[in-house]
């Protein structure tokens, strides 16, 4: 997806900033979006587009990039403009060098990460929904977290699964996980924290003062286990990490269990975003968790 010079123009319009001189240069946006360094010899923005329809996406990522911000925890790419047009959906951020992390910056963020994990709500969920990569993520908010991730999670996933004609064995075995889940809970009742959601390896680096940066966040309110489950899915954090996390922020001794039971909801979506090479993971991990029933 290209950029149009009537873009630019409606969003200098919109930013109120000067862009009659611009230099535009496309960048790696992930998988589902195009993605532009838009530099000036005042601003250095980073704009992420898509479809029209895909908008709320886009303001749903920049809510919560904007709650993230207001704990002043972990850093995080500053909002600059966020809409619609007739072409594009579009997402305007600060743009920042990056780099990846080093053992200094894996500490420091692994504080911050624990002080973010400590900002509580009343409620599990968010006030609005979001997308996990392009899947719909709902956050209707509960009272009771188990009862959260069988409806809002497990189950959504299952039901798309199906859709997907991923029948049969995998719905069978997992909904007998999602009735015994609270099984897993028995002497573990987690606080509602905030979570970035989405926290894998490709999802934070460090800046230029080596400071940890988090982007692309998929937030709601939930267990802190659910986000440190997912950096030990894919890799990309070192002991560390861990290591200074546990310091500032013990986890329950049954996260070890409980880890598996997070991390199927991204298996499951993956197996929906990208097909059946996922589906003998998701089986096994299923098998693993009911084992323990």
């Amino acid at each position: 997806m290209r950029l149009s010079e009537q873009f630019i123009q409606q969003l200098a319009a919109k930013t109120g900033q000067r862009l009659d001189s611009y230099r535009l240069n496309p960048v790696s946006g992930g998988d589902i979006n195009s993605a532009y360094h838009l530099e000036t010899d005042s601003i250095s923005w980073f704009i992420k587009l898509n479809q029209p329809s895909l908008s709320g996406m886009f303001k749903a990522e920049a809510a919560g990039l904007k709650e993230l911000a207001d704990t002043q925890t972990v850093r995080v790419p500053k909002v600059i403009a966020c809409g619609k047009t007739a072409d594009y959906a579009y997402l305007v951020l600060e743009y920042l060098k990056l780099k990846p992390q080093n053992s200094a910056s894996e500490r420091l963020f692994a504080q911050q990460f624990a002080q973010l994990h400590q900002q509580k709500q009343p409620f599990y969920g968010w006030h609005t929904d979001n997308t996990i990569g392009s899947t719909p993520q709902y956050n209707g908010r509960y009272g009771n977290w188990i009862e959260f991730w069988q409806q809002q999670r497990l189950r959504v996933q299952l039901r798309i699964a199906a859709e997907n004609g991923y029948g049969g064995n995998l719905q069978t075995m997992g909904e007998k996980l999602c009735a015994g889940i609270g099984r897993f809970f028995e002497t573990y009742s987690p606080p509602p924290a905030l979570l970035h959601g989405d926290l894998w390896g490709g999802n934070i680096a460090a800046d230029a003062n080596n400071n940890p940066v988090m982007f692309d966040p998929a937030c709601y309110y939930g267990d802190r286990e659910a986000d440190i489950a997912m950096t030990e899915l894919f890799g990309g954090f070192g002991r560390d990490f861990y290591a200074a996390y546990q310091d500032y922020y013990p986890l329950d001794s049954g996260y070890q269990t409980r880890k598996t039971l997070y991390n199927l909801y991204h298996i499951l979506n993956h197996l929906n975003l990208f097909g059946r090479s996922y589906l003998s993971r998701a089986e096994t991990m299923i098998a693993t968790l009911l084992a323990e029933l």
